[in-house]
């Protein structure tokens, strides 16, 4: 049977986070009172599609699984939203695991745990599951098939977003099967050896032919290169609860704006937005606010201090 077409797939991590809440990061050899713990499902790519699902995106999950009770809450919580899922299970293992410390200034240390048995197999991938759609979004942890997907995926003129936050083995090959990189403040320098975004941007964009070279940077904000100019957005000053999964609804809203084809710099204000929203409540996507919501906070909200020119 062929997968209907969808507007974005998700092919990468999930996970199943106990966030932990604490008045302040436990030092070494000491005991702190935690104030609650909660079980909620989280990951890069599963929290990015779940957010885009709730914009009223017709979405496509891919990923791995255990056969224990949390693969169930991602099942779960998947057909609430009205996923399309196809999450294959690895038997006798658990699945992915984090335990995540959050103090009272919404910082989180994240400790996890992932069974090698839950690495995702270009062979238990279908084509059709992904070049049936409008966008491909990876974060590259299972690289082979991230490759094999992006392949597919290029060869059906489908654009492959990428969230990069580290530098797994053979991720050059997938880097040059990307369209939009879009990855954490410290990868564009360990990829080229250049320190400073304004000159490392460039080069890994030159190097893998990607359209767009960009890099989150926290409550900084996002730099972006496109080949010509830079394209700076700052952050928006929120009162953060939990930084889980901003950088995971950044990418949803990127994605959601180029979907609809808006200009750049409101592609990256629109999910330095909803990344922002994301920050005011507990979870990787406990706090995914609603299309009004951002749009007011763009409308109204205060920007933190720009660190880059707009564009040069």
């Amino acid at each position: 049977m062929i997968s209907p077409q969808v507007d974005v797939v998700g092919v990468g991590l999930n996970a199943t986070d106990t966030l932990i809440l604490l008045p302040r990061h436990p030092t070494r050899g000491s005991k702190v009172e935690f104030r609650s713990a909660d079980i909620l499902p989280g990951g890069q790519v599963a929290t990015a599609i779940a957010a885009c699902q709730q914009w009223g995106l017709r979405t496509r999950y891919i990923g791995k699984v255990g056969d224990d009770a949390a693969a169930v809450i991602h099942r779960t919580e998947f057909d609430r939203l009205g996923v399309e899922t196809h999450l294959i299970t690895a038997t006798g293992c658990a699945s992915q695991q984090a335990v995540i410390l959050v103090d009272d200034t919404g910082e989180r240390t994240v400790l996890w745990k992932r069974d090698n048995r839950l690495t995702l197999q270009p062979d238990e991938l279908r084509r059709e599951w992904v070049t049936n759609t409008r966008a491909l979004h990876l974060d590259g942890h299972d690289t082979a098939a991230a490759v094999t997907a992006a392949g597919w995926a290029r060869d059906a003129d489908v654009p492959v977003i990428a969230d990069l936050d580290d530098l797994y083995p053979g991720v050059e090959a997938l880097l040059m099967k990307v369209d939009y990189l879009v990855t954490s403040r410290d990868i564009p320098g360990r990829l080229s050896g250049e320190p400073d975004l304004r000159r490392s941007l460039p080069a890994v964009r030159n190097r893998f032919g990607c359209r767009l070279a960009a890099a989150t940077l926290g409550h900084e904000g996002v730099l972006a290169w496109d080949g010509s100019r830079f394209h700076y957005a700052p952050a928006f000053q929120v009162k953060p609860v939990d930084t889980t999964g901003a950088g995971d609804i950044f990418h949803a809203g990127f994605i959601y704006g180029l979907l609809h084809g808006w200009p750049l710099p409101r592609q990256l204000e629109f999910a330095c937005a909803a990344a922002a929203g994301n920050c005011t409540a507990l979870g990787a996507r406990g706090g995914i606010q609603p299309l009004e919501s951002i749009e007011a906070l763009i409308a109204t909200g205060a920007r933190h201090a720009s660190v880059f020119a707009a564009s040069s």
